[in-house]
């Protein structure tokens, strides 16, 4: 029975993530991203779950900057959740009399428009379930969470509103990190974060490679690269994996090209939203 760590507490997201692909694990909740990271490292957790993106809001940037740093730790797999928000009251709360709601920052923003329609202001805490149990144990009726159904139902709450996210397909891409091999299949997906060289045309160069070997770039961003101002770095998804032949060629060849190149991870890509 694998031990996984999760950023989180039970009824998260994140907790989810887990139980679709380790439905019999040991489960380890975190409530930072780092301490997860950290368990990881440790040996305390065989693998860790993580959010990496959401459809949304965008890139998980702590997740990215962990990755980068980390000596031992990488994405061995990944998968995409649809994820549906809703607002949870204490019971006799309505909606119309909440000011305040609790949330993960990113749940925050997906939500934006409802918030504001409503009158009501973000409070960012770590996590979606977190927020829940903050609003169950205050029992104030002007406060409420937004998090899963779910969630919502572990700890007596009510439901006051449901699909409050501002697009209905919202998704959110959790990775697997870990120091070896989790088992979950041929890795066809890799990740990994350069840095060019500050000439001209350096980033074209960096990437042609790949394109003349046929390799599908899937995402390109950017980040500023900690400790150097207003320099960056790209963070690169891929088909295939390194140790393809064509890839493995490519990626020679593009560290030619850059200050810096490190491989995130080749991993089994999800198969589709669940």
């Amino acid at each position: 029975m694998p031990k996984v760590a999760y950023q989180g507490e039970p009824g998260a997201y994140s907790e989810r993530a887990v139980q679709v692909l380790f439905p019999t694990a040991r489960t380890l909740p975190c409530e930072t991203i780092r301490l997860a990271f950290s368990r990881v490292t440790s040996g305390e957790a065989d693998v860790g779950v993580v959010p990496v993106e959401n459809s949304q809001a965008g890139s998980v940037n702590e997740t990215y900057d962990l990755l980068l740093r980390s000596s031992l730790v990488r994405v061995v797999g990944e998968v995409v959740l649809r994820v549906d928000h809703a607002l949870l009251g204490p019971p006799g709360a309505r909606l119309e009399s909440v000011r305040r709601a609790y949330s993960h920052w990113q749940a925050l923003a997906q939500c934006e428009e409802f918030l504001t329609t409503h009158h009501i202001d973000p409070v960012p805490v770590h996590d979606t379930a977190g927020g829940a149990r903050t609003v169950a144990e205050g029992g104030r009726l002007d406060e409420a969470a937004i998090a899963s159904v779910e969630a919502g139902a572990k700890l007596g709450l009510t439901v006051l509103a449901e699909h409050i996210q501002t697009y209905p397909d919202n998704f959110t891409k959790f990775g697997v990190i870990g120091t070896r091999d989790a088992g979950l299949g041929p890795a066809n997906k890799t990740s990994l974060v350069m840095a060019g060289d500050d000439r001209p045309g350096s980033l074209f160069r960096s990437l042609r490679p790949l394109a003349d070997r046929g390799v599908n770039l899937t995402k390109l961003e950017s980040r500023p690269r900690r400790g150097a101002p207003f320099e960056y770095v790209f963070y690169i998804d891929l088909d295939g994996s390194a140790e393809d032949e064509n890839v493995a060629a490519a990626l020679d060849e593009v560290k030619v090209h850059t200050s810096m190149l490190k491989v995130l991870g080749s991993y089994p890509a999800s198969k589709g939203p669940v």
